[in-house]
């Protein structure tokens, strides 16, 4: 009794344990996180089916291996069937089970020593294969013969499925042959075999074997001959009718062999070898694997909203592997909704009736998910309160940690194709050395989520940094760089405001002629008034067209200078040094102004970079002054010193800083193009 009371208590010290360190961990990210999240929320209402699905997650991941379709294909390229092979099973028998499948089939089943070779090492080297294959055909053959029976084609030709595609459906050839049936891209389209971004179906096995049905019996019309039809479909009826013509008018596959391509002369006998096989398996102590899903124990269900695979996996606990093989032609592992057409989804029998019984909740689910998805170029707008403009919105990314409970048949790449993280971030964050996860076992998923919040402006004071907001940065006004263009349209604003006359807005086919004659004024004066150089103007350019003598007075009452400490934004690449003399200051004044022990500065930190300044803010130009200084001293408060490199010139030094020439270089420091030395400073101003 003593021992039950101790393992309990000590049960119970794990499960608080294990409980708080996932609290402690949320709650380091800034937040604390209910284990039962949205969509656990919405499968606990689900009406369920009491029907148990028996899905056996290894059976469907063989139903997506390609190595059997590689396998058989370089079998049947590369096998020489004139080759004797040495295997336990006696001519006469074989001689004698041949002609019993003859009198069963429409193929001309005849005994060779060519067949006899191919039969023989199939059953020596590829028993394994078939016992495989056997499984995964009882899933697609019923299709098969349901479609080969609407056009009255043979049922056998259900086994060359295998000899193409080993029951892959998605399996593509080296020149592109897709799906079970290895359809050719333009030989789909011409069979209405609908292929886009989303969808191919040439991977679809019930559209896909019903243009293989098709295709069989308009060949059967030319040919009459179901050898001749098979060979058709591996080479084209082009080659096959080449080859009746160099026989001499022959009719019969194996009279006509020898001068089919190489590949088709393997063809045929592959095919009449797999029928063989499985028609003597048990003979041969072939003993099929087991098949846990049958083709009828599925159905399907239209679906009304594009949804993710990995949506319906979390909703409905169905592994993504079996997902993509019981809808392959899906390339994306989306299903989309289109318009004009319908598409469906295939499940097991009792996920269907979950899925019809709860569409309406599914349905919600994914439009909340499509409501999340981050939109491009997405610009945050203030929001209006009842009393004042005192809110904004801003979005923000907040951190967030997942549970995943590891299920039978899951692997880490899955997973993290789920979470949309990586296996590496998948071992670190849960201390796996290797790739392998015990199923039940708990995974520590970390991922982000961005929202959009409504908070309150703070209000401006003389310590807070003068900053234009955007929605997915801050940038500081001292970094905000300032040319003699952007002066020029400031300048302009505030001369159109003083003189109350529009500025003109340059149109398609403008040109400063015409400008000036609209406004009865001469080019010269229009290029004084903006600033102009020469007679170029740019398209949408406001331009004063009207004299005005009291701009200066005028800009000078319109706007007051309010004293502000100017703050920079690190960026990449940065230290103190550079930033002290970026904006003029000392490293010991920077380090005094924000508090900083060390000269180690981290990115994207706010630095004040001057104190109490007088700004003057536009909505595209700011300009920063001194306290001391006046409107009259910007160019020498935006000085900058330049020092020569070797290599220089004063034309290459005018082009680092826009609207600067080189006779302003010459005159700001009082020399000629022969003075300029290495290691010389120059001064440029604005």
């Amino acid at each position: 009794m003593n021992i039950k009371k101790t393992a309990l208590s000590f049960f119970l010290l794990l499960s608080i344990h294990s409980f708080s360190q996932k609290f402690v961990e949320n709650k380091k990210n800034g937040y604390t996180e209910t284990k039962n999240s949205y969509l656990d929320s919405i499968k606990k209402t689900f009406v369920k089916d009491e029907m148990a699905s028996c899905v056996d997650s290894l059976w469907m991941k063989e139903l997506a291996n390609l190595d059997l379709y590689n396998d058989i294909s370089d079998d049947i390229k590369n096998i020489n069937i004139d080759e004797k092979v040495d295997y336990e099973l006696s001519t006469d028998l074989l001689k004698e089970r041949l002609k019993a499948m003859d009198a069963k089939s429409p193929f001309n089943i005849e005994y060779n020593p060519g067949l006899e070779n191919i039969i023989k090492s199939f059953l020596k080297n590829r028993k394994k294969s078939f016992e495989r294959l056997m499984a995964i055909s009882e899933y697609y053959f019923p299709m098969f013969e349901e479609a080969f029976a609407k056009q009255n084609v043979p049922l056998e030709i259900k086994y060359l499925a295998i000899v193409e595609s080993a029951l892959n459906p998605k399996a593509v050839s080296r020149m592109g042959a897709t799906g079970l049936w290895q359809f050719m891209y333009q030989t789909g389209k011409q069979y209405n075999l609908k292929i886009d971004s989303y969808v191919d179906e040439r991977s679809d096995p019930l559209k896909a074997s019903e243009a293989a049905a098709q295709y069989m019996a308009n060949m059967y019309a030319i040919f009459g001959d179901w050898d001749l039809v098979l060979a058709s479909y591996n080479s084209g009826p082009g080659n096959v009718s080449k080859a009746i013509r160099r026989s001499g008018g022959q009719q019969n596959y194996w009279n006509i062999r020898k001068n089919l391509p190489q590949e088709t002369q393997g063809y045929v006998p592959a095919f009449l070898a797999t029928m063989y096989i499985y028609e003597y398996h048990k003979e041969h102590g072939i003993r099929p694997d087991r098949a846990t899903i049958k083709h009828f124990a599925t159905d399907t269900i239209m679906i009304k909203k594009q949804m993710s695979f990995a949506q319906i996996s979390d909703l409905l606990d169905v592994p993504l592997t079996q997902l993509q093989v019981m809808n392959p032609s899906y390339k994306l592992n989306v299903i989309p909704s289109y318009e004009d057409q319908n598409h469906f989804l295939r499940l097991p029998k009792d996920k269907i009736a979950v899925f019809a019984s709860n569409e309406d909740k599914i349905y919600a689910y994914v439009q909340r998910e499509v409501d999340r998805r981050e939109r491009p170029f997405q610009v945050t707008k203030a929001i209006v309160a009842t009393d004042t403009l005192n809110y904004t919105q801003q979005r923000i990314t907040l951190p967030k940690t997942k549970y995943y409970i590891v299920r039978r048949g899951d692997n880490l790449s899955e997973i993290a194709s789920k979470y949309d993280v990586t296996i590496a971030d998948i071992k670190k964050w849960n201390r796996l050395r290797g790739n392998t996860v015990a199923r039940g076992k708990s995974l520590k998923i970390f991922t982000s989520e961005s929202v959009v919040r409504t908070v309150k402006k703070e209000p401006i004071n003389d310590k807070a940094p003068l900053e234009i907001k955007t929605d997915k940065q801050q940038i500081a006004v001292s970094d905000v760089k300032i040319n003699k263009e952007e002066k020029a349209k400031k300048s302009l604003k505030i001369d159109a405001l003083s003189s109350g006359v529009a500025p003109h807005v340059v149109q398609k086919g403008d040109n400063l002629s015409s400008i000036a004659k609209k406004n009865n004024v001469t080019v010269a004066e229009i290029k004084e008034w903006n600033h102009l150089v020469d007679n170029s103007i740019q398209l949408g350019a406001s331009l004063q067209v009207a004299k005005n003598d009291d701009i200066a007075n005028k800009e000078e009452s319109t706007q007051t200078p309010k004293l502000r400490n100017l703050e920079y934004i690190v960026k990449k690449g940065d230290n103190l040094g550079t930033i002290a003399k970026k904006f003029g200051a000392s490293i010991e004044n920077l380090k005094l102004w924000n508090n900083l022990p060390d000269i180690n500065v981290a990115l994207g930190s706010s630095l004040i970079v001057a104190k109490n300044e007088i700004a003057i803010v536009d909505k595209t130009v700011v300009n920063s002054f001194s306290k001391k200084e006046n409107l009259a001293s910007v160019s020498k408060k935006n000085e900058i010193n330049y020092y020569v490199k070797k290599g220089d010139s004063l034309y290459s030094i005018s082009k680092k800083y826009p609207g600067v020439t080189i006779s302003d270089i010459k005159k700001w420091n009082n020399i000629n193009a022969e003075d300029l030395k290495p290691g010389m400073k120059l001064k440029i101003n604005g």
